[in-house]
């Protein structure tokens, strides 16, 4: 494809993007005001922000899929309302949501990619052998896009979106829903392209990815925060990080009393501590107070760039569920509130679980973890009666899901890890089917709809349908239809995928809340943080269940002299690849 009328501007050779009061609104909402920035060519720029702040809709104006209303952005040296077409052939652009077609194989997305680029398809075996190299897909190119694990179809999103060799790659969140490990694969590939000089722009909820980028962008309702390396604003945070050491079984408690101090900004658990930040010229006599009267003692610890992203956006939500304080505390006739042994599922030839076994105690914060495929999903759908095991068995609130999955069921939620609402129907009609579902009637149903709109702040958006809703008031939506009835167990697949670290608070709040209540919560996840707010964590891998402990005792079995302090993404690394190795020995 051949630009037209396209003139490249003079500008300076290392300057990739150049925005010059950028605005962009949406009715009465401003997406984007006055923003000013530049990316640079060989560099990794993150794009940060929570939900709203305007990431997605400024890569859409980089990309021109949107006209700026007002000021200016010049990509690779072509303005991107002037020279729209050379736009597409500068630029490569992967988006958030899945953009492939899932009933076409891998080498067939590739075709149809490059003749949607203007390439001749049947030239470009040399191309395909390259991208297919590169994303090491290779030995996958039959397979359907659809049948692909999470980091599997962000790879082939990446090869596609480099088919034309772009100058500038724009990725929209491209390690949502990716285990650690094929993160890790998108980590180098995206770093040889910088090295060979492309200018690369990686939107991301993890602030740990954020953490690793060159530059950084923050962005907040609209407006430009933060602008150069991440180190530099983790620095203003130095003596401001503690950590709670020896917190225990307290540490939930002692969260929840720390997040009420006036003095406290921000605060998350870290296995059997508890991490706070205070906030900005404040002293640490409240949390040295906390740190004797609840017998645990204070350290001073390095700043993380997470800690000045939060502080930046003027601190976490705080540690009070209002929706577990209206919740009386559960009771159950067993200590045990799910329990499998031996369980197993087959599709055909294919194991997806294998002989999985665990018990999980009645309010216990139950972690399961691996990499994509590695069957976590599955397990969960066994669990909640959704889908039938090849063998073994599964019990629920003391309840055999064989002979008694509906009695199951009524003590159960599920939130799906793909958002599972109704999109035909509005956020209020979503909200009064999943109480019909419940068999909530009369007032108790009026009471427990408008609570949940009161807790999740869905308010202004009873008129609008799902698909219309930011994805952190999508993610609110599905956690209430989940939480309606109050159920007695709460299975959660990947409930805060992709939502900023902000919402991702929120959620933990209601979590930890309503674990001091008595509600057993079932967790996946792969932010790897939040592996850190279970009591115990599975890990699965290849559909077997290959460590089960607490994060503390994971993370030592990941110790060694280059490491001595390894984080959950180390553990989790440390202990697929000692699986897998282990397994190419039986084998």
């Amino acid at each position: 494809m051949t630009p037209v009328a396209a003139h490249p501007e003079q500008i300076h050779p290392d300057l990739a993007v150049n925005l010059d009061g950028l605005s962009k609104h949406f009715g009465s909402v401003q997406a984007l005001d006055k923003l000013s920035a530049q990316i640079f060519y060989g560099r990794l720029t993150g794009l940060v922000g929570p939900d709203g702040a305007g990431k997605t809709t400024l890569l859409r104006i980089l990309t021109g899929l949107l006209v700026p209303d007002a000021g200016r952005a010049v990509v690779a040296g072509f303005d991107v309302v002037q020279d729209n077409e050379a736009i597409h052939v500068a630029t490569g652009y992967m988006p958030q949501r899945f953009g492939l077609y899932e009933d076409l194989s891998v080498m067939e997305n590739l075709r149809l990619y490059a003749q949607l680029r203007g390439l001749n398809a049947d030239a470009q075996s040399d191309l395909f052998s390259e991208l297919l190299d590169f994303t090491r897909l290779e030995p996958f190119t039959r397979r359907l896009a659809g049948k692909l694990s999470g980091g599997m179809k962000q790879k082939l999103g990446l090869a596609c979106a480099l088919m034309a060799r772009p100058k500038v790659l724009l990725l929209d969140e491209p390690g949502v829903g990716v285990d650690p490990v094929s993160r890790q694969d998108l980590w180098r590939m995206v770093q040889d392209l910088t090295h060979a000089g492309m200018a690369v722009v990686w939107s991301t909820a993890y602030l740990d990815e954020a953490e690793r980028c060159e530059q950084v962008l923050l962005l907040n309702a609209g407006q430009l925060l933060f602008d150069g390396p991440p180190e530099n604003l983790t620095r203003q945070l130095e003596g401001r990080s503690f950590r709670l050491e020896n917190a225990g079984a307290k540490r939930r408690a002692i969260l929840t009393q720390a997040l009420n101090l006036p003095s406290v900004s921000d605060g998350v658990i870290q296995g059997s501590s508890v991490r706070l930040v205070l906030r900005k010229g404040r002293e640490s006599e409240e949390i040295e107070n906390l740190a004797q009267t609840t017998q645990t003692w204070l350290q001073s610890v390095p700043a993380r760039f997470e800690d000045a992203f939060i502080d930046l956006l003027g601190g976490g939500p705080g540690g009070t569920s209002g929706l577990a304080q209206k919740l009386a505390p559960i009771t159950l006739e067993t200590d045990i509130a799910v329990s499998c042994r031996n369980l197993t599922k087959r599709f055909g030839s294919f194991t997806a679980t294998d002989k999985v076994s665990f018990a999980v105690r009645q309010g216990e914060i139950f972690g399961l973890l691996g990499p994509n495929g590695a069957g976590k999903s599955t397990t969960f759908k066994m669990l909640c009666g959704l889908l039938k095991p090849s063998a073994g068995e599964a019990q629920v609130v003391g309840h055999d899901l064989r002979r008694a999955s509906g009695a199951a069921k009524s003590r159960l939620g599920y939130m799906a890890q793909k958002f599972s609402l109704y999109g035909l129907l509005s956020v209020r009609q979503n909200l009064e089917f999943s109480s019909g579902v419940y068999e909530l009637h009369g007032q108790t149903r009026r009471q427990r709809i408008q609570e949940m709109i009161d807790t999740f702040d869905l308010g202004d958006w009873l008129a609008a349908t799902p698909d219309s809703l930011p994805l952190g008031h999508k993610q609110r939506l599905a956690l209430a239809c989940a939480l309606m009835h109050r159920p007695a167990v709460l299975f959660l697949d990947e409930p805060t995928s992709g939502v900023d670290p902000i919402t991702r608070r929120e959620f933990w709040t209601h979590i930890n809340g309503l674990s001091r209540k008595g509600v057993t919560i079932m967790v996946t996840t792969h932010f790897m943080d939040e592996a850190e707010y279970c009591d115990r964590v599975a890990m699965l891998s290849r559909a077997r269940l290959i460590a089960l402990d607490t994060p503390d005792a994971l993370k030592n079995m990941a110790k060694s002299t280059k490491g001595p302090d390894p984080t959950m993404e180390d553990a989790f690394i440390h202990l697929v690849e000692a699986a897998d190795q282990d397994l190419e020995m039986v084998q």
